[in-house]
């Protein structure tokens, strides 16, 4: 049994510096709850790993307006003018990842796999740097796994063995990025009593979860 920390206590267990990985998609699905205390701790140095930066003022984006990270690695920033600017100025370093392949190498991450053989970016730009491997006639680029210090997770419902449940698109990320994570730390809309979930509805087991975030009083 597990007791629910504040969000503030989550933001202080993450130093300057640490990596961190996000589950969500343009915000949804995002910890926001731990993103705002991150910000107002006066986080520096992060690097952030997720899908997108999200928009100014919006889940990730929060980060890049208060100056919180150095370092992006993401599939697009897109939808996000800010990291672009801090981009072309030198303020945040941005690495880019065709989205299928980020999944796949966070995935490789979390089940000790060595990479993952991908015909993505074979010919483009992607390739700079990265190792050939030719199978059956085909060139595949070899992507080496992602992990991180810290896996930041939305859930829609977890019970106290913090047992976690997803809704939607807001699934998007959060699984497999707490197998990937050195700690798990995960938000929940609700939290339940043990026995509620049903083990078939279970998304991410207990078993993979450090702490659990309390809903705001």
């Amino acid at each position: 049994m597990h007791r629910a920390i504040s969000a503030a206590d989550a933001a202080a267990l993450i130093p300057d510096g640490a990596s961190l990985m996000f589950g969500g998609f343009m915000g949804v699905g995002t910890p926001c709850r731990i993103i705002d205390a991150l910000v107002a701790r006066g986080a520096r140095g992060l690097t952030v790993i997720g899908n997108d930066t999200a928009r100014p003022g919006v889940g990730v984006g929060k980060l890049i307006d208060a100056g919180c990270v150095a370092r992006a690695r993401v599939s697009h920033i897109g939808t996000n003018p800010l990291t672009q600017k801090k981009m072309i100025e030198g303020e945040i370093e941005i690495e880019l990842i065709p989205q299928g392949t980020l999944a796949e190498r966070i995935r490789a991450g979390g089940a000790g796999l060595g990479g993952v053989l991908t015909p993505t970016g074979v010919g483009t730009v992607v390739e700079k740097g990265k190792r050939l491997i030719e199978v059956d006639g085909r060139e595949f680029l070899l992507e080496l796994p992602i992990r991180a210090d810290f896996a930041l997770i939305h859930a829609h419902e977890a019970d106290y063995n913090c047992n976690l449940t997803y809704r939607l698109t807001a699934t998007n990320f959060n699984p497999v990025i707490a197998f990937a994570a050195d700690c798990v730390i995960a938000e929940p809309d609700e939290i339940v009593p043990v026995g509620v979930i049903p083990p078939d509805a279970v998304r991410t087991p207990g078993i993979l979860v450090h702490h659990l975030v309390e809903r705001p009083k």
